[in-house]
């Protein structure tokens, strides 16, 4: 018996490891692609490098997913990050820490081991999942009126419970499922989100000014050292991909402030149209008022958004 339940365990995990192993391989097969940029464009201006680096990630992507798609495969978008972390944090301890100050190398070694602790954390931690508190929660489905109503302070409105087509469960204050991390973010992970994208912005911020002190040293010796050139080709590489993830990252922070301030979660400003209590009822010729108060803490904001389409 022992023994059978042994063989299904490893049975349940293969298809795991197998994920785990394609995210890795296309994790190595970026950034050595990447590597190409610096290589046959270094004479090229650094916006130049940018800009393809850019491209080149989007192009190595989509080749990557259509590959996946014919070969039945699939990866593992935690673990890709995952791994990106470690090749980042591997090549710096091999190469680009003998650039930079001791001081300089604690603090970043201290901020991506607090990243992968975090990244552990929110991938474990319960969003804010919804089972057996409400009698009639499995008869709710996205954008019905069941359970609604305002004077109700554990109602499914109040509690702002939606539901995840991804992880097909309802979880409370739900603002998104984050592929990333494989886990929603909902009620009791978004403080855990927000701080770990923080760390994110810190950690990629800080292996670019070590990257970019890296290649500044590297170019004041002898170029004629070929050997060392796929170094210092990988560094600018890395540190090309640490800004492009510095960008969108930091839009997306910024995102998520604005939704702080007007109390509204991603789901709800992309479906609004979906959920009752974000509509605006005439209740006389040119005065609407919100249907439900939950929208109240935020009504500038909702107000805006439905009377536009008016």
């Amino acid at each position: 018996m022992v023994l059978v339940n042994e063989q299904r365990k490893l049975s349940a995990s293969l298809p795991l490891i197998c994920r785990c192993i394609i995210s890795c391989i296309l994790v190595l097969l970026t950034q050595l692609t990447l590597s190409l940029v610096p290589r046959f464009f270094a004479a090229s201006p650094f916006i130049v490098q940018f800009a393809l680096s850019g491209l080149v990630l989007l192009l190595v992507q989509t080749l990557c997913g259509w590959c996946r798609r014919l070969l039945g495969v699939c990866a593992s978008a935690p673990a890709f990050v995952f791994f990106n972390i470690l090749f980042i944090w591997g090549f710096y301890i091999a190469v680009v820490r003998q650039a930079v100050s001791s001081l300089i190398g604690g603090l970043f070694n201290i901020e991506v081991a607090m990243i992968i602790i975090g990244l552990c954390s929110i991938m474990s931690k319960d969003p804010g999942l919804i089972t057996n508190e409400f009698p009639h929660l499995d008869k709710l489905v996205e954008g019905s009126e069941l359970g609604v109503d305002p004077d109700n302070e554990n109602s499914l409105s109040r509690k702002r419970v939606r539901y995840c087509k991804i992880c097909k469960a309802h979880v409370e204050g739900f603002d998104h499922h984050c592929p990333a991390f494989g886990n929603c973010i909902g009620q009791n992970n978004y403080f855990l989100f927000i701080v770990l994208l923080v760390g994110f912005l810190a950690t990629e911020a800080s292996y670019v000014a070590c990257s970019a002190q890296f290649v500044g040293k590297s170019q004041n010796f002898d170029k004629s050292q070929s050997e060392n050139d796929w170094v210092v080709n990988l560094a600018t590489s890395t540190m090309l991909f640490s800004i492009l993830q510095l960008l969108w990252q930091a839009v997306f922070f910024m995102w998520h402030i604005y939704c702080v301030c007007f109390n509204v979660r991603t789901d709800e400003w992309v479906n609004w149209k979906k959920y009752p209590e974000f509509q605006v009822i005439e209740s006389e010729p040119g005065k609407y008022f919100l249907q439900h108060a939950v929208v109240s803490k935020c009504k500038l904001f909702t107000l805006w958004l439905n009377l536009k389409h008016f």
